[in-house]
């Protein structure tokens, strides 16, 4: 199956990057290679991009996207968690810029094989990014406890009906383990009142999002990785990341914002003496979103949001 993802917030993202010629650039997400290549087309003879991801389709995508632009282009199949090692790894103290595009690609939605979404009935449950990873979707729903599956949905997937969810599915699988989407979207629906799946979206949306969060540790790489890539950047250097739920804009909102104001001093002192200093500015005070335009055309861009950080 071919790799097609389109480019969320594309023109918003190079402009936000305000890219420097002769500057270093690191697509953390790199999936296609969409927003690398229009990166690479504002980059000269001594600029360079360095693209990770973990998903090896999309290394082959974006090998072939980017063949234009070889000279500058060094893809690396990792987890941006790993950024700092990589770039120590390629030489590399500092960079100009760096990019996040969260979430999931349209080609690993497309791809029923690998199980990531509630529309296919017979795609086997794995949601793996990285398919180096042994653990899957499946694994997490035959195994997890109820207890610890409710946490999960209500968590990640913020699903009111998590405790239901959750009870229904232990119930199931002391019948037979689960194997694939579909007959997980059949216990969810048999959780959730009709009268909300009428009106709510597709009921196992929230579920899908939850599973794939826990498995792929979403949430936590991201908290425990920003304050890194901000290390990370020259200054005047820029980090965009693109969020597509709340959980994520919520983390990324909270540590620019600290970032830019470290202060842990009480608010009546007339000055700073815990001695924390910013490390930059919020570009983005409120989050770029998508236009009309770009909604009609691609639908997934619909809950992407766009926030920047530029380091001093």
């Amino acid at each position: 199956m071919e790799f097609k993802h389109i480019s969320v917030l594309l023109e918003e993202t190079i402009e936000g990057l305000d890219i420097k010629p002769d500057g270093i650039y690191v697509d953390g997400t790199l999936g296609g290679g969409g927003h690398s290549y229009h990166i690479c087309e504002k980059l000269n003879e001594r600029g360079r991009l360095i693209g990770i991801d973990q998903d090896e389709d999309a290394i082959r995508a974006a090998s072939n996207r980017l063949e234009p632009f070889k000279e500058m282009v060094t893809i690396v199949r990792s987890n941006y968690e790993k950024m700092k090692t990589v770039l120590e790894e390629l030489q590399i103290d500092k960079v100009d810029g760096i990019l996040l595009d969260l979430g999931v690609s349209s080609f690993q939605l497309d791809d029923q094989s690998r199980g990531f979404t509630y529309m296919e009935e017979n795609a086997m449950l794995d949601m793996r990014m990285d398919q180096r990873q042994s653990m899957t979707a499946k694994d997490i729903v035959n195994q997890y406890s109820e207890g610890d599956l409710y946490r999960m949905i209500r968590d990640y997937g913020e699903d009111r009906f998590a405790k239901n969810i959750a009870k229904h599915i232990v119930q199931r699988r002391q019948e037979r383990p689960f194997e694939t989407t579909g007959e997980l979207v059949e216990v969810i629906r048999q959780s959730i009142p009709m009268k909300i799946q009428v009106t709510g979206g597709h009921p196992a949306k929230r579920t899908f999002q939850a599973i794939r969060i826990e498995l792929n540790r979403e949430l936590s790489v991201l908290e425990d990785t920003l304050d890194e890539m901000i290390e990370l950047l020259n200054p005047g250097g820029r980090i965009c990341v693109i969020t597509f739920h709340s959980l994520e804009d919520r983390i990324v909102k909270t540590i620019f914002r600290r970032n830019e104001d470290p202060c842990t001093c009480p608010r009546e002192f007339p000055v700073c003496i815990c001695g924390k200093k910013s490390k930059g500015k919020v570009i983005s005070r409120k989050p770029i979103l998508p236009t009309e335009e770009e909604m009609e055309h691609n639908k997934r861009a619909k809950s992407a949001k766009l926030r920047i950080f530029e380091r001093r």
